[in-house]
This record gives structure tokens, C-alpha cells and sequence, in this order.
């Protein structure tokens, strides 16, 4: 499995598993914003590595709820499979 799928699978799979693919599982207009921001991009980095990622940023409901002061970060938005 690749990361991206591993993701989705994680996001939208469990979404979907709860019968709330409308509502959340994705980055959308309209959906729940709930995201974590990481230090690292875990789609290019080895599998191996992506114990080591820290999170950065985490948002609940569209709130930013935590942020590390000591992490930079290159930000990336990770959307759906093939985005």
C-alpha cells in the first residue's frame, strides 16, 4: 500500500466507514476541519521515517487547537490521492 492510500484510507476510508463522507474524511468547503500540520512532507520521505515526523500544527473544527513554537516547517497540503 502507498502512503497516498494509506492516507485516504485513514481520512476518507474511515469517513466513509462511518457513513460521514459528506461531513469529514476530506479538505473541503463545508466539511469539518480537522488536520494536523507536520514537520515533514510524508509523502517523499522513506516509510521508514515517518515514525520521526512531529506534528507542527493540529486544527479542530477549523480551530487551531495546538502549535509546537520550537518546529519549522515546510508546509504542504496533502488533499485527496493524486493532488
Amino acid at each position: 500500500m502507498s502512503i497516498q492510500d494509506a492516507i485516504a484510507a485513514y481520512t476518507l476510508g474511515s469517513a466513509y466507514a462511518e457513513f460521514q463522507e459528506h461531513d469529514k474524511g476530506s479538505i473541503e468547503p463545508g466539511k469539518l476541519a480537522d488536520l494536523v500540520l507536520l514537520d515533514r512532507d510524508v509523502l517523499t520521505i522513506p516509510p521508514a521515517s515517518i515514525r520521526d515526523a512531529k506534528v507542527v500544527a493540529t486544527w479542530l473544527g477549523g480551530k487551531q487547537i495546538f502549535a509546537a513554537s520550537d518546529v519549522a516547517a515546510e508546509t504542504r497540503v496533502i488533499g485527496r490521492p493524486g493532488n
